[in-house]
């Protein structure tokens, strides 16, 4: 028999939509590591809780980092419990770390003969469900795991080039260090000091749309947004009637209390759009200063506009010019037949490198590729200038 599959290809499918939501997070689980997962998985027991978690930690966490986030993905996946039988809802007190521990998996109280642990394949699989739902379908039990799942997210922007150097082993001479090596030895021969430059992700600039056509999608993207600026180069503003900037109110590491910050400092909940005003408020005030050149800027909207939809074209083409990528996520995109004849989405389409759906979480998860150029997501006939 094949060891290297769980039992059934439905739990196959759902260890494998774990790994991704790893991936997402910010776990290096390479597809050799998915591997021996897959592997361990097949020799233990594919329906206990404990011995997938013990699995995939020993399988697909290649660091002291990848614990806390293997955690928070892993009660996140399996409904929101812990491989020890605890509930992981409870809120709003901080998540502990992980500690590595010699023994096994504390297992809780004794459960009775007649009320077995819930398989962990099954619930891996009603995750795997979820991230294709639209958001604005889900009731409130599904919501609820659906920010468990934001909540383990992980945005970095598209690498670049840093003018920045360090030392390597191999690289260009450093003359600088090099000299002063041999300064320090009295001219004796030293070893060649080198250099190289050093990447950095480039800033991500989101701009959420909460006006009224809006709403049903607001909550799980400004928690995206959360996510994204959690350990990153990212600012985030709202967009309704008023432009503003939540940068700061989305620094809270728990997400709910993120969100309350956040709803006590944006005065313009479902209200209209303006677009095409608010896009030039934002690069007067902060994208042509440097917030927006070089950056990855995000507009996550439906593209109803209440303005001129001519000034949003041409607000859109400044912004093109700033920006090193220019990504725009629309919920609506995913709905059968949805053309852009919006006003407002078809004088911005021309100016938007990459336009994806933003209605789900396995729609976000391809965001989050984009951003980080795993994915082109290119739109027919835009060309950059």
């Amino acid at each position: 028999m094949d060891v290297t599959s769980p039992k059934t290809p439905r739990a196959d499918a759902a260890l494998l939509g774990f790994a991704r939501a790893l991936r997402a997070a910010g776990v290096d689980a390479s597809a050799e590591r998915v591997y021996a997962f897959l592997r361990a998985v097949g020799e233990l027991r594919p329906g206990m809780r404990a011995d997938v978690y013990w699995a995939g930690r020993l399988t697909l966490c290649g660091g002291r980092d990848d614990l806390e986030r293997y955690e928070r993905v892993f009660a996140a996946w399996f409904d929101g419990t812990a491989p020890d039988g605890r509930t992981t809802a409870t809120a709003p007190p901080p998540r502990p770390r992980l500690v590595v521990r010699d023994g096994p998996v504390p297992r809780g109280p004794a459960r009775p003969d007649h009320a077995p642990a819930p398989p962990a394949a099954s619930l891996a699989s009603s995750a795997e469900v979820l991230r294709h739902r639209d958001v604005a379908e889900l009731d409130s039990a599904d919501r609820e795991q659906l920010r468990r799942l934001l909540a383990a997210f992980a945005l970095r922007g598209e690498t670049r080039r840093s003018a920045r150097r360090r030392p390597v082993r191999r690289g260009q001479v450093d003359p600088r260090r090099t000299v002063r090596e041999l300064l320090r030895r009295g001219g004796e021969p030293a070893r060649l000091r080198r250099h190289a430059r050093t990447d950095r992700p480039r800033r991500v600039v989101l701009l959420v749309d909460i006006s009224g056509s809006m709403a049903p999608y607001a909550d799980a993207l400004l928690r995206f947004a959360h996510a994204a600026s959690r350990g990153s180069r990212a600012e985030v503003f709202t967009i309704g009637t008023r432009l503003t900037r939540v940068t700061r109110e989305l620094t809270h590491r728990d997400p709910d209390l993120a969100m309350t910050a956040l709803a006590a400092a944006v005065p313009d909940w479902r209200g209209g759009t303006r677009l095409g005003e608010l896009l030039r408020e934002f690069l007067d005030r902060w994208g042509q200063r440097g917030m927006a050149r070089g950056a990855v800027v995000v507009l996550l909207s439906d593209g109803w506009e209440r303005g001129d939809p001519e000034l949003l074209g041409a607000q859109m083409r400044r912004l093109h010019r700033l920006a090193h990528r220019v990504i725009w996520a629309n919920p609506r995109k995913a709905r059968p037949g949805y053309a852009p004849l919006a006003a407002g989405m078809a004088a911005a389409l021309p100016s938007v490198d990459a336009f994806v759906e933003g209605h789900s979480l396995a729609a976000l998860e391809r965001l989050a590729a984009v951003v980080a150029g795993a994915e082109p997501g290119l739109v027919e006939g835009a060309e950059r200038a």
